[in-house]
């Protein structure tokens, strides 16, 4: 008896294997390992050349690993042994991860043909209303940005846009490097994103992101190059990264919906722009944002906020943070300053938005510029907190010093003459508790205002163990 059950048991493992076996080989490629499934693109007739466009093959395989994913319940990896890939536009979906190999570049087309037709659709990779997708594997995808440099220059590169064909309008008119569009459960980890024609890794109305040990790789002169862009998502964590740009390098927007639950930890940046950039597009609100352990290198902004269109910022923590700011070209947004916050309306259109209950927690910089904390009759400042913060002020680049920059839109660049510790307006309840200011000797002459504040537009400040004196080194 016990040998018959065995044998059946056999025959019923067979039956089953051969019946799996004949549904991959009449559709899908050999399914590798029992945790993920797996697809190679040479398996579809993908060259790894870099000079022939592999999209056909590689969507072919994106649609098999997916369509195995809802078969089996177990994601499925698409995966890009060492070479280059060129393609148009990709379409990530449900249930699959790009795993492109150390060595494997997945490269952007540079043609408008490459793209759909629409602008808002113009990504090298995008998933739109997909479950459970991803992107890693230790390779890289490179969007070719400075294939669309029309003029290069070291202030700021001028950029080709595609507006010329009619495709859209305005001077930023180029194809952004990945998109995840109303997706959920979306994780991108060990991959390096390369030279973006435009925005390199945008997330949209997703929900549970995850995004850690990513590097981005941006041409420090290439204008709207930005790093990470979180639109109206919830649920976001961006840990261990590395972000070297031109743009903005990590850059909340509230364009339709609000941003809840977004932490930011333990990365590496440098800019031409803002470290970190709350707005300007700004129509709903920011909640619960943190973003703790950065280090920020030689960037035009550290800290910003840039609320424009109406959206109330609250309950933001910056915690851990060291900072080095200083002047690029005023063509670039920022007068150098470590942290930057303004609510004034982008225009006679818009409304002016509130912000509440920021603190900034062991920060540390050095920077050409000081503190710029601006609110509006309509948007003031309120509950502000400035906690063991040290601020050392000095100079060491040629451009000209004294602007305040409260651009876009409002007054634009404004010349003061001077420089502040802190230029303060609009603004109801402010903590300073073991702030420290060291003023470097060198053109003293500028460093004559720690506090710049009128007191019809400032109030409820608090200081305790704050200290102001010369930097010597």
């Amino acid at each position: 008896m016990k040998s018959a059950l065995l044998n059946i048991q056999s025959l019923l493992l067979l039956a089953t294997t051969l019946l799996q076996s004949h549904y991959a080989t009449s559709r899908i490629p050999i399914l590798h390992s029992y945790a993920h499934l797996s697809l190679s693109v040479k398996d579809y007739g993908a060259t790894g050349t870099g000079l022939q466009y592999d999209t056909v093959a590689i969507q072919s395989a994106i649609d098999d690993c997916s369509s195995a994913f809802f078969l089996h319940r177990r994601r499925c990896l698409v995966k890009f042994p060492p070479g280059k890939y060129l393609t148009a536009t990709l379409y990530l979906k449900s249930g699959v991860t790009l795993n492109i190999s150390e060595n494997a570049t997945l490269l952007g087309g540079t043609r408008l043909e490459d793209y759909p037709e629409k602008q808002d659709r113009w990504y090298v990779v995008v998933a739109e209303d997909a479950a459970d997708v991803g992107i890693t594997g230790g390779g890289e995808i490179n969007g070719q940005g400075l294939e669309f440099v029309k003029r290069f220059d070291e202030r700021k590169n001028v950029m080709v846009s595609w507006n010329e064909t009619g495709a859209c309008l305005g001077d930023e008119c180029r194809p952004r490097l990945v998109g995840f569009i109303g997706c959920r459960n979306v994780r991108v980890w060990d991959v390096s994103f390369n030279e973006p024609a435009y925005w390199c890794l945008h997330i949209v109305r997703c929900q549970n992101t995850s995004i850690h040990d990513v590097s981005i790789y941006g041409d420090f002169n290439s204008p709207n190059n930005d790093g990470i862009d979180i639109e109206d998502s919830n649920n976001t964590l961006i840990t261990r990264c590395v972000i070297n740009t031109g743009d903005d390098a990590i850059c909340p927007k509230t364009y339709t919906g609000p941003i809840y639950n977004l932490t930011a930890t333990d990365c590496w940046i440098k800019t031409k722009s803002s470290a970190i950039k709350l707005g300007s597009a700004s129509s709903y609100a920011f909640k619960h944002l943190v973003f703790d352990n950065i280090t920020i290198v030689e960037s035009h902004r550290g800290l910003g906020l840039q609320i424009r269109d109406g959206g109330n910022v609250s309950d933001i923590t910056f915690s851990n943070i060291n900072i080095t700011t200083r002047y690029y070209d005023p063509s670039w947004w920022g007068r150098a300053e470590p942290i930057y916050i303004t609510t004034c309306p982008r225009d006679s259109n818009s409304k002016a938005g509130s912000i509440s209950n920021l603190q900034f927690i062991n920060i540390t910089s050095v920077s050409e510029n000081g503190v710029f904390l601006s609110g509006s009759k309509g948007g003031i400042l309120s509950d502000l907190k400035f906690l063991n913060v040290n601020l050392t002020y000095k100079r060491w680049t040629n451009y000209t010093d004294g602007l305040v920059d409260y651009r876009p839109g409002c007054q634009g660049l404004v010349n003061r003459s001077t420089t502040a510790g802190f230029v303060m307006e609009h603004i109801d309840g402010l903590v300073f508790e073991n702030v420290n200011m060291r003023w470097s000797e060198e053109k003293t002459g500028l460093w004559n205002i720690p506090l710049d504040f009128r007191p019809s537009t400032v109030n409820n400040v608090s200081l305790l163990h704050f200290y102001s004196g010369l930097y010597r080194q």
